[in-house]
């Protein structure tokens, strides 16, 4: 997969990083911290020397019980940001949206891929607009709520239907990344289910992205705050590689770019691809 100017290889051992850029007053981990151009732009430009591959910049938050902010606020907290990182950098930038009015505005402004966490289904615009663009999407799961017959069938059916209507509206199957939506719509068991079946998802066909990142899951399963949830997260990076996810979306980029360059060469030399 093209992403800008930069070839992804899905197929083999390599493993990509995505860094995280919250550019909001408000995100359950870094909030405030980014949502100056200065400050967004110092700390993009560390997470690409720290190994990012990627950098995906969200305005707004979506932590439980987050409050939706406008389309007009939400473009200006992005544009000015992205204008300035596509200025000084040519590595990859996502935009995490999920309305297509700012999605346009972003890939005007620089961006060369869309993440949208309500995978095509919040906003009816947002499938016709990626195809006429002709850039890459990460689909992820999502529902209004958490009641499900059965949660691995149910999730693994809606993952289906947000790749249908991708490729119902001109979408191309190579432009198609999935990630399980850990965190949105699910409680702890059904989250740990997403991801001990990581392996069902990448068998859809197209390349899986995971963000674990600091998360309630992981808080969870290590009773810790969520300024102590990196090595819990660097856990999930591996166990997530190794069921077959290539992209890891994080705050803690170099830690993870250390992890996964430790697995997947370890993966790359038992398979004789040195």
């Amino acid at each position: 997969m093209l992403i800008r100017n930069t070839e992804f290889d899905f197929s083999g051992s390599t493993g990509y990083i995505m860094g995280i850029l919250n550019v909001t007053p408000d995100s359950f981990s870094d909030g405030g911290r980014y949502n100056s151009v200065d400050a967004a732009v110092a700390h993009a430009r560390e997470m690409i020397a720290g190994g990012a591959d990627i950098i995906d910049i969200g305005a707004e938050s979506t932590r439980p019980g987050h409050v939706q902010i406008s389309i007009d606020e939400e473009c200006a907290r992005l544009i000015d940001i992205i204008a300035a990182l596509r200025a000084v950098t040519d590595v990859p930038l996502s935009v995490d949206t999920y309305r297509a009015p700012v999605a346009r505005a972003a890939l005007a402004a620089g961006c060369d891929m869309i993440n949208d966490i309500w995978g095509l289904t919040y906003d009816a615009e947002m499938a016709p607009l990626i195809a006429e663009a002709g850039c890459p999407v990460c689909i992820m799961h999502n529902r209004k709520d958490n009641d499900y017959d059965d949660f691995l069938s149910d999730w693994l059916a809606d993952m289906r239907r947000q790749v249908a209507i991708a490729k119902d509206a001109g979408i191309a199957g190579s432009q198609i990344i999935l990630d399980p939506g850990i965190g949105f719509a699910k409680s702890f068991d059904y989250d740990t289910q997403a991801l001990t079946h990581l392996d069902d998802l990448c068998a859809l066909g197209h390349p899986v992205l995971l963000g674990t990142s600091r998360k309630r899951v992981i808080g969870n399963l290590l009773d810790l705050p969520v300024d102590q949830r990196d090595e819990g997260t660097a856990a999930t990076t591996i166990y997530g590689y190794l069921a077959g996810a290539r992209i890891f979306r994080v705050h803690n980029v170099a830690m993870n770019r250390r992890v996964l360059d430790t697995v997947s060469r370890l993966e790359a030399i038992k398979h004789g691809q040195r």
